[in-house]
């Protein structure tokens, strides 16, 4: 027993600690080391045990009067919790987990019925309108037959000998002591003699279920529509599972998507960059008209508020984020070409501030290489 902390050290209470105080004490205690509060943790999980094997013996009167006369040594040769893992714990002291995480581990009673998922694939102007879609699921359901008991009409089941109806064993010998579910009856404490013709003996069948699910505007990729009720059936007496939907968005052949904005690339000419005037943009629900200001670069983005997807949550929609480009022309009338040239012409007399910055680099770049390479030659 070397090495072994007190247990009401472990606990933080004192020796004359009540009933109440050492159990309000390691509901504290597992709250804070909870293993799904403290994921991959091993510190957490140590503590986590050494709180529920400072309980097991705490709260028992007759270990507790053991120990406080003999401590660690005294309760050898008792039953003692020798836990695992959490399962164990949860296993043994469900009641009080029941309590503090809302039935999780451990619980007592008619379990829920497990939840299910399904993918769901939309177009991208199905996301920004909302859509229906029915899917079908398998999923089981209480067999009508028997209610779900398992056996046939008129007979009872068994109660299981491995544990006498209790639906856990106790494995393991002196201090340490391992509970676990039964495997002859997987914990219902009864095994059916004589089962239902319907539903062999599990009390379940699988049925396939037509659900039409409401997709609203505004879904992404990796969206999750939760189904209330609509997963598989758990114990009688116990609710049903939840259904969730994954959503896919389809890529749109015009339309990028950048969470609530969208994105689109839309062609202008020399005229129009240069003069400014109106344009088509494309939207989702047909065109919009936008005047274009004049010296407009290949490249630029014009912001179009409000155009873009709707908020799931019913805010602002995103902006339309729209980028244009200077499309070249590859074929020229007669008279096209004769204006580029004209403008050829008037472009080399009258040089932009702009152009003209840039062409004085390029000449003084020029200059100073060959500035450099007579220097080398008269060295």
């Amino acid at each position: 027993m070397a090495g072994k902390r007190d247990y009401y050290e472990v606990l933080g209470v004192g020796r004359d600690a009540g009933e109440e105080d050492i159990k309000r004490a390691y509901r504290k205690l597992a709250m804070q080391y909870h293993p799904d509060r403290n994921a991959g943790d091993k510190d957490a999980e140590e503590k986590f045990k050494e709180a529920a094997e400072a309980y097991d013996v705490l709260h028992d009167p007759a270990k507790r009067q053991r120990y406080d006369r003999y401590g660690h040594a005294g309760l050898e040769g008792m039953n003692g919790p020798g836990f695992q893992n959490a399962q164990s714990i949860f296993d043994l002291f469900g009641d009080i987990f029941g309590d503090i995480f809302g039935g999780g581990h451990g619980r007592h009673g008619p379990r829920s019925g497990r939840d299910l998922q399904v993918g769901i694939e939309v177009e991208l102007v199905e996301a920004a309108r909302g859509v229906t879609r029915t899917v079908t699921i398998p999923r089981e359901e209480i067999c009508t037959e028997c209610s779900g008991e398992g056996s046939r009409r008129g007979s009872q089941p068994a109660t299981c000998r491995r544990c006498h109806g209790h639906g856990v064993v106790v494995q393991g010998q002196g201090f340490f002591r391992l509970q676990q579910t039964c495997p002859g009856c997987g914990g219902r404490g009864v095994v059916i003699t004589d089962p239902c013709q319907t539903c062999y003996g599990q009390g379940r069948i699988e049925v396939r279920k037509c659900i039409d699910i409401n997709v609203p505007p505004g879904v992404d990729n990796g969206t999750r529509i939760r189904i209330t009720g609509e997963g598989e059936a758990g114990e009688p007496g116990a609710p049903r599972g939840d259904l969730y939907c994954l959503i896919r968005v389809r890529e749109h052949s015009i339309f990028e998507r950048d969470g609530q904005h969208l994105i689109c690339r839309v062609p202008i000419t020399i005229s129009q960059a240069a003069l400014g005037g109106d344009i088509q943009v494309p939207m989702l629900d047909g065109a919009l008209t936008h005047s274009l200001a004049r010296g407009v670069q290949s490249g630029e983005v014009v912001r179009i508020h409000g155009r873009g997807m709707p908020s799931l949550r019913g805010g602002r929609a995103g902006d339309l984020l729209v980028q244009v480009f200077v499309e070249t022309p590859q074929k020229l009338t007669k008279r096209q070409e004769e204006l580029l040239r004209e403008l050829a012409e008037i472009d080399q007399k009258h040089v932009s501030a702009e152009r003209k910055s840039f062409l004085d680099k390029v000449k003084n770049l020029f200059a100073g290489e060959t500035q450099d390479a007579t220097a080398k030659r008269s060295g």
